[in-house]
């Protein structure tokens, strides 16, 4: 039997994760460090699962024990931090790798086996009965280490769902705590997704955790319709990176869920962005401009229709305050900034124009735009303020 010295026994997990009606298990630190060029040291490691666990995620994917050294070490490390989130491991369905597990003192596995036929025949080579007999050990050998079990169905998306309600249902008979879904292609569509999550619901008794991939683009979008199908966990990744295209980005899930879904995942929204800089910095990649939620765009308005609305009022042209996900408005100027904004930026500038000036302003600064292929900051607009008063645009 496993030393506890001081870990959360399976029971303070399940207390843990019963407390919200959706559950978020981060898998940065192992599908997202899967993605190809990506490598965390051992300390970004700790401190994106500090950082994670202080944002309130719920349970902390480390890394594949069974991979030893340096993985080995860390996920240990990680498990000793004493954080408030369950820490968990993820493992083939061997003995060997969930004892490797076990080592790290994690309080949950995630025991992985393929479940379509595709895999079975043209990757395991072996017979659907041996995939069930492995589950079975595997969550009999767990089990016994009094630790929480996810049974992981790999490529749960192609396989026949009869054979699929049975894998789950000899999951929950050998003693899974949940059932992992997992779109291992990322080939779900959201009306597929939530009929497939909801004839698993009808069938077994075991919670449904939703882990969606990205390469059609719908990898949010599929793991909202599994929670609104009935699936309670959502597997995540920060930035949404992952092996190929990605999985479901953590802040796009934690938003998603609470203004599309009115329900609040508990986590702290206001660090989304501080979480995301981090992550990319470690993993060697940049925030993309656009990016959902966390893109430094997010916020901008620089069409004047638009930068009209939103200084009219927030909502008109904003789903959601930025300050919420620790961001800050911008409005643009540009190519298709409009004569209100001109006004609008000057008056904050205790400079006052009447109607036709703006208008020829925005002339000048529509053409300055094109011309240099770029939006102009505030300074610049008043360097063009400044030459306008002086005659230097007598032209117009």
């Amino acid at each position: 039997m496993r030393g506890n010295s001081g870990k959360k026994s399976r029971q303070i997990v399940l207390a843990k994760l019963s407390q919200s009606p959706i559950n978020i298990c981060d898998t940065t630190l192992r599908d997202g460090e899967q993605a190809a060029g990506i490598v965390f040291a051992n300390m970004e490691k700790m401190r994106i699962a500090k950082l994670l666990d202080e944002l309130g995620v719920q349970q902390i994917e480390a890394g594949i024990p069974a991979m030893g050294g340096d993985e080995k070490r860390t996920v240990k490390k990680i498990a000793g931090l004493g954080l408030d989130a369950s820490i968990l491991g993820w493992n083939r369905a061997t003995i060997e790798d969930i004892s490797n597990s076990i080592d790290c003192d994690v309080d949950s596995v995630a025991i992985s086996m393929s479940s379509s036929d595709i895999h079975i025949e043209h990757k395991l080579r072996k017979s659907r009965e041996w995939v069930l007999e492995k589950l079975v050990e595997s969550i009999d050998y767990a089990k016994a280490h009094g630790v929480y079990i996810s049974a992981n169905a790999e490529d749960a998306s192609r396989a026949d769902m009869e054979f699929l309600v049975q894998f789950a249902k000899t999951a929950e008979d050998a003693g899974a705590d949940r059932f992992r879904y997992c779109d291992t292609l990322g080939i779900l569509e959201p009306r597929g997704t939530f009929e497939a999550v909801r004839s698993l619901i009808d069938a077994v008794g075991l919670e449904i955790e939703m882990h969606t991939h990205n390469d059609f683009g719908m990898a949010t979008a599929n793991a909202i319709a599994g929670a609104q199908a009935g699936a309670t966990f959502i597997s995540t990744t920060v930035l949404g990176i992952g092996e190929r295209t990605g999985n479901s980005p953590l802040e796009e899930i934690v938003m998603a869920t609470k203004h599309l879904l009115k329900i609040d995942v508990g986590v702290d929204t206001l660090r989304l962005r501080e979480l995301a800089e981090y992550v990319a910095r470690a993993s060697g990649r940049t925030i993309p401009e656009w990016k959902p939620i966390v893109g430094s765009n997010c916020f901008a308005h620089e069409a004047g229709i638009h930068a009209d609305g939103v200084m009219k009022y927030l909502s008109n042209y904003e789903p959601y305050a930025p300050e919420e996900v620790g961001m800050n408005r911008k409005i643009i100027i540009g190519k298709h900034s409009g004569r209100h904004t001109i006004q609008q930026i000057l008056a904050s500038k205790g400079l006052e124009v009447d109607e036709k000036s703006a208008t020829d302003l925005l002339e000048i600064v529509r053409a300055t735009s094109i011309g240099l292929k770029r939006s102009l900051s505030e300074n610049e607009l008043i360097y063009i303020y400044q030459d306008y008063r002086a005659g230097m645009f007598d032209k117009l």
